[in-house]
Order: C-alpha cells, then structure tokens, then sequence
C-alpha cells in the first residue's frame, strides 16, 4: 500500500501563507488522507508569533472539516521543531498573546481528528508544550525537550501547564517548567513526553506507519476517543488569570523584561539585583512614610 505525493492546499485563505505550509496526502489502499502543517521559518528556529498561530488556525479549521482527513501532523522545515516564541516579537506581542488571544495549544484541545507532533532537533518552549498537548509525538534520535519561561521572563499559566503532570507526574512536570533544563529524546521516552523514538532519516516514515495505523480504523471512533482523552485539558483556569493576578504589570516591570533583553544580550539576567532595588526602594518609600506620619502627629 502506498501514498500519494504531499500535494500544497489551495483555496480561499488557504494558499497565501508565509509562516508555514500546509499540505495533504492519501493513502491509496486505505483511502483516508492526512494533513501535514509545517512550521516555515527555520531562519529563525521555527520561532512562534501570533501570526504564526493565525495561519495554524486557517489550517487546522480546513483539516478538521474535510470529512477525507483522518489524521493532522504538526511538524517543522529545517533542523529544528522550534524554540519557542520570538523573543524580539514577544517584547510587545506577548501582552497581545496573553491578555487578547487564545494559546496556541487550544488548537490541539479543539481539534477533532489526531494529531501527530513529528519532532526533530530543539523542541523547546511553547513548542515542546504544543507537541506535548498532541495525542501523538513521534521523535527523531536528536531531539532535544525543554521548557525556557523563567529563564526568559516569560510567564506562563493555564490549561497547558498542568496539564503536563498527566503526561510525565508532578515531580517531572515541575522540574521541566520551574528548572528550565533540557531532556534528549531517550530521556524524554523514558518519562512519557513522547511515545517512540527513530533514527533521524526514518523519522517521516515513522509518522507515516503511524498515520497508516490510524487510518485502518473507525474515524468516528478515534474522534470520540480522542474528545474523551482531552477533557483532561478542561477544568483549570483560562490562560493568563493566574499570571495577571499575581502580576498584573509584568511586561512592564524591570523583572518581566530582563530575562528576555538578557538572552538578546547573551549575558546572564539579573534578577536578584532587581529585587533587592526593588526591596530597597521599597524600605526608602516606607521610611520616608512613617517620617512624614510622624510629622503630620506633631502638628
């Protein structure tokens, strides 16, 4: 049994993406078809904007109505699945992102046929946690997995970050958000973020065999299934809630904005010093009001 060759989507805000490609193919024995989504900027390691996000939308809507497809797959041109958002994009875009906008991952909880993340190189950031809210992930033996938000001044609430301890435990899951360390693809395998590991040149046809597997079966079915799976995504706060609440000014305050002009600066953040300034300008502030206080009594 065979595939048809990966044929470009066209039609009406279908064919005039610049941040990815999407495609289709199918199987000819099967009958079934799969939609491939490819992050298209590996100039910049895939990095992720909410334009990035828009024409995701466009593709995961057209793939999720066309009654031939029966799996998505998520993947990324060049050497890298993606390192997360752009960092000169996110200085001002991240208030957008978080204050105006859906994450990306509700694309993967919305979605009503399988989705396969197909990982090569550096999974980091939001997209390790897009690839982790897909119900598959199919690793190349070079992948690289990790979280980078503290790192960069990045905050991060909402459905997407607990979720993560039904995929690798508690402990795990907070060692991989909080510590910001990275795992390669064994040690990834061995904690449950994905499900196989290969060889970095058979890696499209792993996803493939995959894809073949699930299309020898009731469609319906992997929908009702797939729907089941996913409500373990509902239930927690909306994106971004947790984050106003508790800092309702981060991006503009020192600390919210160091670790991302850090990393552009390749230097290390300090953030430390910009608390104690804070503390510092804090206890001047409460000094020189118990001064005036005691002032106003005397008059």
């Amino acid at each position: 049994m065979s595939w048809t060759v990966w044929s470009g989507v066209t039609g009406e805000g279908l064919d005039n993406f610049k941040e990815i490609i999407y495609e289709k193919k199918h199987h000819q024995g099967l009958g079934g078809g799969v939609a491939r989504i490819s992050l298209n900027k590996p100039e910049k390691m895939n990095t992720l904007t909410l334009s990035t996000v828009d024409e995701m939308f466009r593709a995961f809507y057209d793939a999720n109505h066309d009654p031939s497809i029966g799996v998505i797959v998520v993947a990324a041109k060049g050497k890298h699945f993606g390192a997360g958002g752009d960092v000169d994009w996110e200085r001002w875009g991240l208030r957008e992102a978080f204050y105006n906008r859906y994450p990306h991952n509700r694309l993967m909880r919305m979605s009503r046929k399988p989705i396969i993340a197909q990982v090569q190189g550096y999974c980091i950031a939001g997209h390790n946690h897009m690839a982790y809210c897909c119900d598959f992930t199919i690793a190349a033996d070079n992948a690289i997995f990790g979280q980078a938000g503290p790192r960069v001044s990045s905050p991060a609430d909402g459905f997407f970050v607990p979720y993560l301890t039904k995929v690798v435990g508690a402990k795990k899951a907070r060692e991989m958000w909080m510590l910001c360390r990275k795992y390669k693809a064994p040690e990834a395998l061995a904690m449950g973020l994905i499900n196989t590991v290969v060889p970095l040149e058979q890696l499209e046809q792993e996803v493939d065999q995959w894809c073949e597997e699930m299309l020898s079966v009731s469609p319906g079915c992997l929908e009702v299934l797939k729907a089941a799976f996913d409500q373990e995504m509902d239930g927690y706060k909306e994106s971004c809630v947790t984050s106003a609440a508790l800092y309702p000014d981060w991006f503009d305050m020192p600390e919210g904005k160091e670790g991302g002009a850090a990393f552009v600066e390749k230097r290390k953040a300090e953030f430390w010093s910009i608390r104690q300034k804070e503390a510092d300008m804090r206890q001047q502030l409460l000094a020189e009001y118990e001064q005036l206080q005691a002032e106003r009594k005397k008059d």
